[in-house]
Parts: C-alpha cells; structure tokens; sequence
C-alpha cells in the first residue's frame, strides 16, 4: 500500500539457559544478516522457563557487551522492568550503552513483569526488591519515562517531585548519542500502560498470540493517542512472535497476520538453545518470503 512503512525485523535471545559465547554467536551472525535489522535482550533476573535454578544474565550488562561485539544492528531490552532499577540510574546505564554502541540503542521499558508467570513473581523476594501493585507500578513508570527523558535533555541541573521518584539536583552527561534521544519503546498490553504508551512511546510492543486482542489493543492505543492530540501514526506499532524452527509456514503466517494488522517492527523470538546458524534460518525462511 503506498505510503505504508515498509517493516523492519528483528531477533530475540532471551540470555537464560544459555552461554555467554552462545549469544555472542548468534549476535554476530545476525549483525552479518541484512534482513535482521534489530535484536534484542529480555530483562529477568531468574529463570522465567526452563531449569528454575538455570543461568540468566543481567540484561542491560550483557547488551553493552553485545554491543561491543556488534557494528550494525540496532539494539535494546524487551523491556526493561521499571520495578528494577532507579531511573536516573537507569538513563544514565541507557546513555552508556547508546555510546558504546555508537548510536543504535533503542531504549525499551515496560512496567516490569506481573504475577504471572509466577516464576517472574519470586525475582522481587530473592532480590530484595518490592513489587508495587499494578496501578502505582504504572504511574512510577509515567514517571520515569518523564524523569529519563528530561535526564538525556535537559541543559541544566532540575527537581522532579512525582509521586514515587524524587530527584534534586538531577543532571546526566555524556549525552546519549542519538539526539534528542534514543527511540523509546513501551512494551505491554494493559490499557494502563497504553496510556503511557500514547504519552511517551515512539514504538509500541506487545506481545503476539491472539491477533484479534492485539488489534483491540491496537485501537485501544489509537484512542488514547486522539484523546491526547498525538498523532497514532506517531507511533511503530511493534510486535514479538515466537519462532519454531519446526513449523517455518506456522511463522509465517503469524507474521503475515501481524503485517496485515499494521504491525511494522517484527521480533522474532529465538528458542533456546539456539541452532547453529539459526540467525541465516530465520532470514532465508521468515524474513524473506514476508518481506516480499
């Protein structure tokens, strides 16, 4: 259709049950594949599947380091918890990996992960964390999406008083690469986080399944934007798919889907552990007959 954005690609390696050199395989070969054009990290501190007492790496840590290792891609956390990390803190970790990648951070945040699945539950506990309950985690992210932004803008030392974050004296340099600032993506599906979404997101990601709610939320995320005077077209609307390298034609018809409801920023969720040349896989049998 003319005027439509052509879509975009990616991978995602969720860094559990696997090794450090595992991920720095696939990354490569992915950064060496031009129809992959993003990948991403999830953002867990324990096993969400798999061996419960199985490894999984600190997200943001482990992108800096695949963002040494990589020239091309864009990169980010699918999402990061809110629930996890400071936001100054947090700006300042973002504009770390923005420079050491030399521009390609795509900055994803969401509100951090609910109850379910409940292995996600026990991560707050084990690691002396609280974990909000779901309408004061939402306004804290409304917060730190304004107090980030303002950290990677703002000319001179400012005061943020929210509700759930007070900073004084707030200032961040360097800056980030990416001016004004890297691209921001919230991630969920909760009509909660839609209105953020409508606020502060540049894309949107929800997570794939049932095309029909997607779309509802989709529209949902229209509405929101109109009620605030944005225009919904401001917003790439993003969506993760799992991958079965088993059943490449059920892949590709999910989306297919995706890209007939508007969805123009494809991730596609790698299994674990990942096949040797799983990153070409996914190119020659995915990317190219949909991209077509």
């Amino acid at each position: 259709m003319s005027g439509t954005p052509r879509p975009s690609f990616g991978i995602m390696t969720a860094p559990s049950q696997v090794g450090y050199d595992d991920l720095v395989r696939v990354w490569r070969e992915a950064d060496e594949v031009p129809e992959i054009e993003h990948a991403w990290l999830f953002d867990h501190l324990m096993p969400i599947f798999g061996d419960p007492a199985g490894p999984v790496f600190e997200g943001w840590t482990l992108l800096a380091a695949l963002a040494a290792q990589t020239g091309r891609l864009r990169l980010g956390v699918m999402v990061t918890s809110n629930r996890f990390r400071a936001p100054a803190h947090l700006a300042k970790i973002a504009t770390t990996v923005d420079v050491v990648s030399g521009g390609r951070l795509d900055f994803g945040i969401g509100v951090g992960s609910r109850p379910h699945p409940p292995e996600a539950r026990r991560e707050y506990p084990a690691h002396g964390l609280p974990f909000l309950e779901p309408a004061q985690a939402v306004e804290s992210l409304a917060e730190a999406c304004t107090v980030i932004r303002r950290l990677w803008t703002a000319e001179e030392p400012f005061d943020f008083h929210g509700t759930h974050h007070r900073l004084t004296g707030a200032f961040a340099r360097p800056r980030p690469v990416q001016r004004p600032h890297p691209p921001i993506l919230v991630g969920g599906r909760s009509s909660a986080t839609l209105r953020v979404a409508a606020v502060h997101a540049d894309v949107w990601n929800v997570p794939g399944g049932d095309i029909d709610d997607v779309v509802r939320r989709s529209a949902l995320l229209d509405r929101y934007c109109a009620d605030i005077g944005r225009d919904p077209a401001s917003i790439v609307r993003s969506i993760h798919l799992p991958v079965d390298t088993g059943r490449p034609d059920a892949v590709r018809d999910a989306v297919g889907e995706a890209l007939e409801a508007g969805f123009r920023h494809v991730v596609l969720g790698l299994p674990a552990p990942f096949p040797e040349g799983v990153a070409r896989w996914v190119a020659e049998e995915v990317i190219r007959p949909s991209a077509g």
